[in-house]
């Protein structure tokens, strides 16, 4: 157990009741970490804290919309409570809203898209960075999409806005968070096959993706969770500010 990579460390994962964010939470875990489960969803946060529990590590749960900042403060301020600090942020939370042109989206469906994707990303950072300046020392890593890069072919246009303005973000945080010994990169995974995708497509859908991937697989949640992980750990202390794809190949399409 000495040989854990996260022992002695507390991570936030946001939106990891289930999908990735649970798998990211899971793999943290298994390393050491102590987990503070956020989601919306009350039962899905409970069972993978059960899950974690199981397993012999430590976590909490707590049910918070990213999107409002009092209870992305209250969120921090429990888990300081309960684990007296914070190591770690992973900001997965997201929303994939419907595919329509852009001409459909409307101004309700496009503030509900970017109060989470976005200001959500915003909020938690926000919230910790207090605390890890002060400890000098921190890890985040923001879940951007391929979509960032390029567009998006299971969402809208305020989906690839959403998550172009995440790797932007990411950027300029690292800028001022350098100085601190805090590290912030942004993935951006490709197609992977989640719950979310799943919902929210038809299965022609996904298949169409999957054959213009070059490797002909879409991407697993413990394919982008590594990646996290590597990002999250001191083995990666010198890198800053980038984005790191993991999209089968996608990008050479």
């Amino acid at each position: 157990m000495s040989n854990l990579k996260f022992s002695g460390k507390v991570a936030l994962v946001t939106g990891s009741g289930r999908g990735m964010g649970r798998t990211i939470a899971l793999t943290l875990a298994q390393q050491g970490a102590a987990l503070v489960i956020n989601d919306v969803n009350q039962a899905a946060a409970d069972d993978a804290v059960a899950e974690i529990v199981a397993q012999g590590g430590r976590a909490m749960a707590f049910v918070a919309d990213v999107s409002n900042e009092a209870q992305v403060q209250a969120m921090v301020a429990a888990a300081l409570a309960q684990f007296g600090t914070l190591d770690i942020l992973v900001n997965n939370a997201g929303i994939l809203g419907k595919t329509r042109p852009v001409e459909d989206i409307t101004v309700a469906d496009w503030d509900a898209l970017i109060g989470i994707n976005v200001r959500g990303v915003f909020n938690c950072i926000k919230a910790v960075l207090p605390v890890m300046k002060a400890k000098r020392y921190g890890k985040i890593v923001n879940v951007a999409s391929l979509a960032g890069r390029s567009t998006s072919i299971f969402g809208g246009a305020h989906y690839t806005t959403s998550k172009a303005a995440v790797l932007g973000l990411s950027r300029h945080v690292a800028r001022e968070a350098a100085p601190f010994n805090i590290n912030v990169n942004a993935t951006a995974p490709g197609s992977m096959d989640t719950d979310m995708v799943r919902d929210n497509n038809t299965p022609e859908n996904i298949e169409r993706a999957r054959q213009n991937i070059p490797m002909r697989r879409l991407g697993v949640p413990q394919d982008h969770a590594n990646l996290v992980t590597f990002l999250c750990s001191d083995e990666a202390s010198y890198i800053t500010g980038a984005t790191v794809d993991i999209n089968g190949g996608s990008l050479f399409m």
